[in-house]
């Protein structure tokens, strides 16, 4: 949102509102911006949610070839059932099958995984500064 559109919504002056965001920029709380893309529009109209279970020894190995795979959009290690969840973005499905059948489950160290196909998407608008 713009800068005016934020003051307008919190009420405030846009100095305050550009005083604000370069405060919560230099302690951290913001880490950057970015653009938020329709993955669809850019060719990538298959989705899915990827969970691996590693062997622990090897997870900083996966990590690092994880996160250099196009197509890996969000990588988290998690407590439960499995270790990882990936968030994988791709043209098709043969696409998909060809990153996680080669690319992931291929992977030394890791010992398996299950595709959840995403049929449908949305994300909420949370407005997280406030007076």
């Amino acid at each position: 949102m713009s800068m005016r559109t934020l003051a307008e919504t919190l009420h405030i002056s846009r100095a305050n509102a550009y005083a604000r965001v370069e405060r919560l920029r230099e302690s951290g709380v913001i880490r950057g911006f970015r653009a938020d893309l329709d993955p669809v529009a850019t060719g990538l109209g298959t989705s899915a949610y990827v969970t691996l279970n590693v062997r622990q020894a090897d997870w900083r190995e996966i990590r690092e070839h994880l996160l250099s795979l196009p197509g890996v959009v969000h990588i988290a290690l998690v407590g439960g059932e499995f270790d990882v969840v990936l968030l994988v973005r791709a043209r098709d499905n043969a696409d998909l099958g060809r990153l996680v059948l080669d690319e992931i489950q291929g992977l030394p160290g890791v010992v398996n995984t299950r595709t959840l196909l995403v049929f449908e998407e949305h994300s909420p608008r949370h407005a997280l500064l406030s007076d």
